[in-house]
């Protein structure tokens, strides 16, 4: 059993919104095979508690705009920490980076297909290492600083 065209589409126009919104490292898998809930599964992930609202903000508004889909259960909002966006056909995981690196979805699913997304969307892999790449630099700068050494 693979992805109906239906789960497909909201996949798409889902990580496309999350794209615009610059989530980062945006994947999907189609997990019919595994799962008779669902169809297929959106990851993405934010750097910033505000930032995977804003994301989700627009992952739903453009469902519901664009498709006529509105999620059936939404959880994890209050803390904006891992927000889950059910749609029947398919759920959308956005998380913290934190999260995101923790929990590590991928390992469960990376065994599933994954489903061909828009290019703005793909373009974000690796975008929170980079991410955490900064933030840890940044924060080692001044301990730099103190010992002598050189930041660049």
């Amino acid at each position: 059993m693979t992805a109906t065209d239906r789960s497909t589409e909201l996949i798409t126009v889902a990580a496309q919104a999350a794209a615009d919104k610059l989530a980062h490292d945006i994947i999907a898998y189609d997990v019919s095979d595994v799962l008779s809930i669902t169809d297929a599964f959106l990851l993405a992930s934010a750097p910033n508690d505000r930032q995977v609202k804003s994301v989700v903000d627009e992952i739903e508004e453009r469902l519901n705009k664009e498709l006529g889909a509105k999620p059936v259960r939404r959880e994890g909002d209050r803390e904006a920490r891992w927000v889950l966006l059910d749609y029947v056909d398919i759920v959308v995981h956005v998380q913290h980076s934190e999260e995101r690196v923790f929990y590590a979805l991928e390992r469960l699913w990376k065994d599933c297909p994954e489903i061909e997304l828009p290019a703005d969307a793909k373009a974000t892999r690796g975008k929170a290492a980079e991410y955490a790449d900064r933030q840890q630099a940044a924060e080692e700068a001044p301990a730099l600083r103190e010992l002598g050494g050189e930041v660049r």
